[in-house]
């Protein structure tokens, strides 16, 4: 059985009354999932915008039972369970502002490779298409990245497929539990892809697909990857929604250019009509943009400003405040990954060194 608080940060996440944006918000305040269900409804409400009712919410003993249940079925399955402040989580998502609370991932690849690439596309994939996605993943043999895909009908398998044929790391992100992959004939490529990638999905393993878990799934394939190319696309569909998640995460965005007389050509074509994605022309053109070809073998931490008479704990928050401008109490807790009432403490001392200035709001910036 996996730790105590492990338990607790699976209860949490199937709370639905308090979604990820509270519920960072109380890991925040509290210290720890585990902390939230010890507190009182007092200390609780004490928390911002945690009110009454979603108080009460953590009170309800089903959240624990099904956490109980949920445990043991990943531990009998071999899943891995990943929240949002362990390092193994996503790096590249755990700093959008909807990244699921919980993971749950089987597989061998390293979730935090320097390169990671989602490529997505209409379930009714032409000839073209599918050519695009074998030649696409072709030319990329020699530079190490891990492609992303949804596991769907069309070019989502496309992808899958040829990567597991060419030996390339290949993750597919699920719109529903382990016990229940859609669509169920694509079962069959899993254990292949956890020898070389890994499967991954927000629902625990007994959870069905449901219409509205796609759109959510693309989030977290958008999320996750450095950028997205759309292959192929009607008007309108899910590989779309991708690119629009991967443009509001300030991802990079490619479309393959294709017949304007061909209807599941007229979403890419629009993307880079309207700006909204670069042209693909060629592997070689994507690494250059991308700059890959600088890129060490991981994920590097992000560079922060040195100030030799500060502490680790100030030098971390100027640097997000550097960066980010301004940010709320709440902001700073969760992008440090840091309790509230320490940032607080810390923020004060900066305050009296003359280096960071309190707003309204409980707001910060760089004096």
């Amino acid at each position: 059985m996996q730790s105590s608080e492990k338990f607790y940060q699976v209860a949490l996440s199937r709370i639905p009354q308090i979604g990820v944006v509270n519920a960072r918000r109380l890991v925040s305040y509290a210290g720890s999932a585990a902390a939230i269900f010890q507190a009182s409804r007092a200390e609780l409400q004490k928390i911002p915008h945690i009110g009454p009712i979603l108080a009460e919410s953590v009170f309800q003993k089903t959240y624990l039972q099904e956490a109980e249940s949920i445990l043991r079925a990943c531990d009998s399955s071999q899943i891995t369970i990943l929240f949002y402040l362990d390092d193994l989580y996503p790096d590249r998502l755990k700093h959008i502002y909807d990244a699921p609370l919980v993971l749950y991932y089987q597989g061998s690849s390293d979730l935090n490779q320097a390169r990671s690439l989602a490529v997505v596309g209409t379930r009714k994939a032409t000839d073209y298409g599918k050519r695009m996605t074998q030649s696409l993943l072709e030319q990329s043999i020699g530079c190490p990245v891990v492609f992303v895909s949804g596991l769907a009908y069309g070019i989502d398998i496309e992808v899958h497929k040829h990567c597991i044929d060419l030996g390339l790391e290949n993750i597919a992100v699920l719109a529903g539990g382990f016990n229940y992959v859609y669509p169920a004939k694509h079962k069959r490529f899993l254990d292949q892809m956890v020898q070389c990638g890994g499967v991954l999905s927000e629902y625990p393993l007994h959870q069905k697909p449901d219409p509205r878990f796609f759109p959510l799934r693309n989030r977290i394939i958008a999320g996750m990857t450095d950028a997205t190319v759309v292959i192929e696309a009607a008007e309108k569909g899910g590989a779309l929604i991708t690119a629009d998640y991967a443009n509001n995460y300030h991802r990079e965005v490619f479309a393959v250019p294709g017949n304007l007389e061909k209807i599941f050509s007229e979403g890419c074509n629009a993307l880079i009509q309207k700006h909204k994605a670069t042209i693909y022309t060629s592997w070689e053109a994507l690494a250059l943009q991308m700059n890959w070809a600088e890129v060490g073998d991981r994920v590097q931490p992000k560079k922060q400003v040195s100030w030799s008479r500060l502490t680790d704990d100030e030098t971390q928050l100027m640097a997000i405040l550097v960066k980010e401008g301004e940010c709320t109490l709440d902001q700073l807790a969760w992008r440090a990954q840091k309790k509230v009432t320490d940032l607080a403490i810390t923020l004060l001392n900066l305050e009296f060194q003359g280096l960071v200035k309190a707003l309204p709001g409980y707001m910060y910036r760089i004096k």
